[in-house]
């Protein structure tokens, strides 16, 4: 038995719309479901981008409780083609890249925030030996 990839991640935010706005109107996620006071998730390849009020969240009878406060980080990958027009991207949305690093092996990645400060970096395919 093994596990294929992390299908979700969630992000807990202030502001839904503001949210919104970022990761689907500046970065082009495509939004697959949203509640309106609750949560807007975002498809991010294979994968969903979930963000949570946690306010609401941390309430649930439904589902488990769950929530977070504070700078939460995640990764996004791209392939070693696109990592520069990412950055260019980034920039151009003047959206501050806070750092790049590099990994050795050829391997750089760039970090930059969210509106609620969470660290968001771009790292290009293979970085993990994958």
């Amino acid at each position: 038995m093994s596990i294929t990839q992390v299908k979700e991640i969630a992000l807990y935010v202030k502001d839904l719309e503001a949210s919104k706005k970022f990761y689907h109107t500046l970065l082009g996620f495509p939004v697959i479901g949203e509640v309106k006071d609750r949560h807007v998730f975002f498809r991010v390849g294979s994968s969903v981008l979930l963000c949570f009020n946690p306010e609401v969240t941390r309430q649930d009878t439904f589902l488990p409780p769950h929530f977070a406060y504070g700078h939460q980080h995640i990764a996004f990958e791209v392939s070693q083609d696109e990592y520069e027009r990412w950055k260019t991207k980034i920039t151009a949305l003047e959206i501050q890249i806070i750092h790049e690093h590099d990994w050795g092996n050829g391997f750089k990645s760039f970090y930059f925030k969210d509106v609620d400060n969470h660290v968001l970096e771009i790292v290009p395919v293979g970085m993990w030996g994958d």
